[in-house]
């Protein structure tokens, strides 16, 4: 297909900011001939590229998907405001980076959802790509529009806007999307009919499809399907074994977030902290052995030139043969001058061997721990049990060890939590700055970051309210005064960024008109602190006579019907509901390895699974 943006593309790269961004062209990118496939993808994530293009999924769909003979696969990035300025000047349609075609000219945009802030990037790409923005709009010739990522397990906020989702892991289903659409663009058949065929594929939740009803109090009562032959529930999509992890990473053009190559040795989660959203929605516990890993980081560096390679998973230090893997990646790779980073390391399940090994591995930076909560009562509110001796204990050995800086992860906001609760965090992190400097010397960091609890679907805190801000903002200010004066750092999230959070990722499928008014009156990159769009989505709410607080500060019911509750991540609300009382309780559940609390993913994982398989941990 003939090309006529890339002149005019190259004329506005002089007006604009960091133009790395658009020019695509990077070592190991993969350029297909555009008329020698059956079916074309552009990866779309809503940020910009310096944070988009570190993103690990991104990079594993784009190797699946090119690694098939039929199917293209390119990239494209929400451009920053001076680069949007520039393209709307010149009419410029939003492009792929490898190939500058217009996104309209694709067959299926994958847009990316990683987070629930990058919504109103995501209309403002269809604005800029001529694409109409909501699904009901879209004709015959239009691009199939389907989104993924962490934040589809609560689709309704977005569901006007998409017209599919996969639900789960996207190495085989997004597969089994493009045959279905290969088959659909032979057949001749309707843009409906198309969305029919995608709504019988395990997995894909096909939101015009189903109808929501509300009582009159506008709690939902239900969401059914309009079709026959159409699941009530739409389960998560689960690989039974994690499938050959990419090697050749392109290496960026500009400086990235995470300037670096990512490695998963596991996914998946066991430890079942209440607050955690990718501990629930991501189970089952698969991990890569060290046999696979090995050959990863060795052919992912002599592909990339990467200097730094992160060892990625929820819980780290927990991945059964963790303490050979650091041996053999420091026997074999100690003479390259490379840094490794192990994130998610538990306190609990970190030894002194390992933390050896670590410090072979010329870890860059300081060291990491979360205990997010700094009192042992509060640590069983949230189901992370540790008792203060092994945490000072863990802490003497880090700075022992030869580190200098410590940052620790809390959590305010959470449920009985009280103002003793919050002031434990500080005098947790001076402790922390008085053994460092006893072990090393006045030169010690001791970092707090300071989290504000939003209850996320499909946890057992689903029900909570969310702390209202002007709460969240004393608490805030306590841990400033006191961390200022011991010279301890602290960073944060705004509380109102937690607000807007707390919507959109709790809100139902009336969201969308809120989310669409908010795009037209100039909210985007709301991720981005220094952009104060807050006010831009109360007008919003009022335009659409909705009330945020509604969404925020109300409690649900156990009973009540969630906006998400049609979406099954294979983790019984049965169970989450069981967890919430016993969070209240201050009760604990130990490890899923040591003992099974029947949380349903074993049965979900059973239907997945290849016949002859078992879970990882050995259950039946």
């Amino acid at each position: 297909m003939p090309n006529n943006n890339i002149s005019l593309i190259e004329k506005i790269l002089y007006s604009v900011e960091k133009p790395g961004r658009y020019v695509g062209g990077e070592h190991n990118q993969i350029v297909k001939d555009w008329e020698a496939v059956d079916v074309r993808w552009c990866l779309v994530f809503p940020d910009v590229y310096d944070i988009g293009q570190a993103n690990l999924g991104l990079a594993i769909l784009y190797q699946i998907l090119n690694a098939e003979e039929t199917i293209l696969a390119e990239r494209s990035f929400a451009p920053w405001v001076d680069m949007e300025v520039e393209m709307r000047r010149h009419q410029i349609p939003l492009f792929s980076l490898e190939s500058k075609q217009n996104l309209k000219d694709f067959d299926i945009l994958g847009i990316t959802l990683p987070y629930e802030s990058i919504y109103t990037n995501v209309l403002n790409i269809l604005d800029l790509a001529g694409i109409p923005q909501l699904s009901s709009e879209r004709t015959q010739g239009d691009p199939l529009i389907l989104g993924g990522g962490q934040a589809c397990y609560n689709p309704e906020p977005m569901a006007d806007f998409f017209d599919a989702f996969a639900i789960g892991e996207g190495e085989e289903v997004s597969l089994e999307i493009t045959h279905a659409y290969r088959d659909w663009k032979i057949s001749g058949k309707s843009r409906n009919e198309l969305l029919l065929d995608l709504a019988q594929i395990p997995g894909v939740y096909v939101p015009s499809i189903y109808d929501v009803t509300y009582n009159p109090d506008g709690t939902i009562a239900g969401v059914l399907p309009n079709q026959p032959d159409v699941p009530e529930k739409i389960s998560k999509r689960i690989v039974a074994s994690l499938p050959t992890h990419p090697s050749k990473f392109l290496v960026p053009n500009v400086e990235i977030v995470h300037d670096r190559m990512s490695v998963e040795i596991m996914r998946g989660c066991t430890r079942g902290c209440r607050f955690c959203h990718a501990g629930m929605v991501n189970r089952p516990v698969r991990q890569r052995s060290v046999e696979e890993i090995l050959p990863v980081i060795e052919n992912g560096l002599n592909a990339t030139g990467f200097e730094e390679v992160s060892l990625l998973s929820l819980s780290s230090s927990d991945h059964t043969e963790i303490l050979e893997l650091t041996q053999k990646v420091h026997e074999i790779f100690h003479d390259r001058n490379l840094s490794f980073s192990l994130p998610s390391l538990r306190i609990e399940s970190f030894s002194i061997d390992l933390m050896d090994e670590l410090k072979e591995l010329k870890p860059g930076g300081g060291f990491t721990l979360a205990p997010e909560a700094a009192t042992e009562r509060m640590r069983a509110v949230i189901n992370k049990p540790l008792n203060d001796e092994d945490f000072y204990q863990t802490v003497s050995k880090i700075f022992e060890n030869g580190w200098r800086s410590l940052k620790l992860y809390y959590m305010i906001g959470l449920p009985t939590e009280t103002m003793e609760d919050v002031d434990a965090i500080l005098q947790a992190g001076i402790k922390v700055q008085q053994i460092g400097r006893r072990i090393i010397g006045k030169s010690v960091k001791v970092h707090l970051g300071i989290a504000s609890l939003i209850p996320k679907p499909h946890t057992p805190f689903q029900w909570l309210a969310v702390q209202r801000p002007e709460t969240i903002q004393e608490k805030l200010d306590n841990l400033k005064a006191g961390t200022r004066k011991a010279g301890i750092k602290m960073s944060y999230n705004i509380p109102e960024s937690t607000l807007l959070e707390s919507w959109l990722s709790r809100g139902d499928r009336r969201l969308g008109a809120v989310i669409k008014r908010a795009w037209e009156n100039g909210a985007k990159f709301d991720a981005w602190g220094e952009r104060d769009n807050l006010q831009i989505w109360r007008n919003a709410f009022e335009s659409q006579n909705l009330d945020p607080d509604y969404y925020a500060f109300r409690e649900r019911s156990l009973n009540e019907v969630l906006p998400w509750d049609h979406i099954d991540i294979g983790v019984r609300k049965s169970f989450l509901k069981r967890d919430y009382e016993w969070s209240l309780q201050e009760r604990t559940r130990e490890d899923c390895r040591n003992t099974c609390f029947a949380c349903g993913i074993l049965d979900a994982f059973v239907d997945q699974r290849p016949p002859e398989t078992i879970c990882y941990w050995g259950c039946p």
